[in-house]
């Protein structure tokens, strides 16, 4: 079964059912919406289609929403701007400024713009097309060079380079977007532009207590993020190597280093990671992926990632369903060669993970079918997901709708829901049955068991088992 999982973006093209379902088919694990673009409504019919899926497919596909985060941009303008190579012109965050000469003046979103920024810092505009550089600090604003022109239109991403943007971790729009997501009981937050492990805290805070299940991905996509991003993991359930931006604010030339750095850290400490940004770029507009993005998308699988993001591809692209088949493929192919997963460390005194540890080494040595996992909350199926097992699936069982959706962005997992009884055996019985009758699984085929029906205890007990043992007449 394939391990790792598939993440699409929703947008125009994909905000129909038919689409969605289409992805679904070729291999879509869960879908984002990403609410820098999408409006309440389409997020709400989005998330619509995504319930009556889960009603109608084996693995349920959770809900990722992803916030805007504290971004700079550009202003409104009635018409695009023309920005020559080498011309002058002047970046203001006061609306209508008037600059010497006549140069050409462009709004700035950000009130610290000009105290935060000197002569010689650079500028990135639209995701690094246009770019500049500070010549000089003026009355009116900022006086830049051109060093790459392109056509500005309106409301596009502002990147500072090396710059501390003295703006809140989670901004106004932020807040309402959160609260939508409560109402609609989103599985996941990606927290965008995460700087520090307070910024975690403070969405925690506004999730609270009736949301605390909700699980937090923190999106990296800064030097400062990188800079804490061992701090980060602790606190977040999960981070994403947001490759855009990170790829626009750090050296270029760094960017496969500090993604092999990222996704280590967050392995080691048995979080959730996810690869996103430019996987299968090209296939925005062609029919068919470069050699190189599949190489690219190759490795993040081969360093054991959670999870592959699609984003303009499945929101704007032209061939959304392909390439989700395009990515399921290069994962099958990649998973037929030996495992280098990350793991947490095994010189551990926690004795949850030590059993973990135990159960996936057992797992390995008798050939298990799967690991059956029997959790509440899901902590037992992450526990087990951060020892990596080499090619055998987890599949977990839970009574709460929401960890059932949450587990299956794990990696090798496959989460069902089912009634826990008060006798454990029936409750093992009842995955047992869903395994022959959903995963073809025969009698004589040999799982690991793991109990943890309660979420104030340890892990209760492992054990091997056959399939055929509790399902035969009169076993319980």
């Amino acid at each position: 079964m394939r391990r790792t999982k598939i993440i699409c973006t929703l947008g125009p093209v994909s905000m129909n059912w038919d689409v969605i379902h289409a992805m679904y088919e070729e291999g879509m694990n869960a879908v984002r919406i990403n609410m820098s673009h999408a409006t309440y409504d389409d997020a709400a019919r989005a998330i619509r289609w995504i319930r009556t899926l889960n009603r109608k497919v084996k693995y349920a596909v959770p809900v990722i929403l992803d916030t805007s985060g504290p971004e700079v941009r550009t202003g409104v303008l009635t018409e695009p701007i023309e920005l020559t190579t080498g011309q002058h012109v002047t970046l203001t965050s006061t609306d209508n400024a008037v600059t010497q000469d006549g140069e050409q003046s462009i709004y700035i979103g950000y009130p610290d713009f000009e105290d935060v920024l000197g002569e010689g810092d650079y500028i990135r505009i639209d995701n690094g097309l246009i770019n500049l550089r500070v010549v000089t600090k003026q009355s009116e604003g900022l006086r830049c060079r051109v060093l790459d022109g392109g056509n500005l239109d309106s409301r596009k991403h502002v990147n500072l380079p090396g710059v501390h943007i003295n703006m809140p971790s989670i901004s106004d729009k932020d807040k309402s977007d959160i609260e939508f997501a409560k109402e609609q009981d989103v599985c996941f937050i990606a927290q965008s532009f995460v700087r520090s492990a307070d910024d975690i805290f403070q969405m925690r805070e506004l999730l609270g207590e009736s949301h605390r299940w909700v699980k937090v991905i923190a999106k990296i996509e800064n030097f400062e993020g990188v800079e804490q991003a061992g701090e980060i993991s602790k606190v977040a359930d999960g981070l994403m190597v947001a490759r855009g931006d990170l790829g626009i604010e750090t050296d270029m030339a760094a960017l496969p280093t500090l993604q092999r750095k990222l996704v280590e850290t967050t392995l080691r400490h048995g979080k959730r990671c996810v690869v996103a940004t430019h996987l299968l770029e090209s296939m925005v507009e062609k029919p068919i992926p470069t050699r190189a993005e599949v190489v690219d998308v190759a490795n993040a699988i081969n360093q054991g990632v959670d999870a592959v993001m699609l984003s303009a591809e499945t929101s704007i692209g032209k061939y959304p369903i392909r390439a989700v088949e395009v990515l399921r493929r290069i994962a099958e192919e990649q998973e037929k060669l030996p495992s280098e997963t990350i793991t947490v460390p095994k010189d551990t005194v926690n004795r949850r993970l030590l059993m973990a540890w135990a159960a996936t080494e057992l797992a390995e040595r008798v050939n298990a079918a799967g690991i059956v996992v029997i959790t509440r909350s899901g902590r037992a199926a992450d526990l087990i997901t951060s020892t990596a097992p080499a090619n055998v699936p987890i599949f977990a069982f839970s009574n709460r709708s929401h960890s059932r959706r949450q587990l299956n962005l794990n990696r090798s997992v496959y989460a069902y829901r089912i009634q826990f009884s008060q006798q454990p055996e029936i409750t093992i019985k009842r995955a047992f049955k869903l395994l022959k009758e959903r995963e073809g699984m025969p009698d004589d085929a040999s799982v690991i068991v793991i109990s943890s029906l309660s979420d104030a205890s340890p892990i209760d007990s492992i054990t091997i088992r056959q399939i055929g043992d509790l399902l035969a007449p009169g076993a319980i």
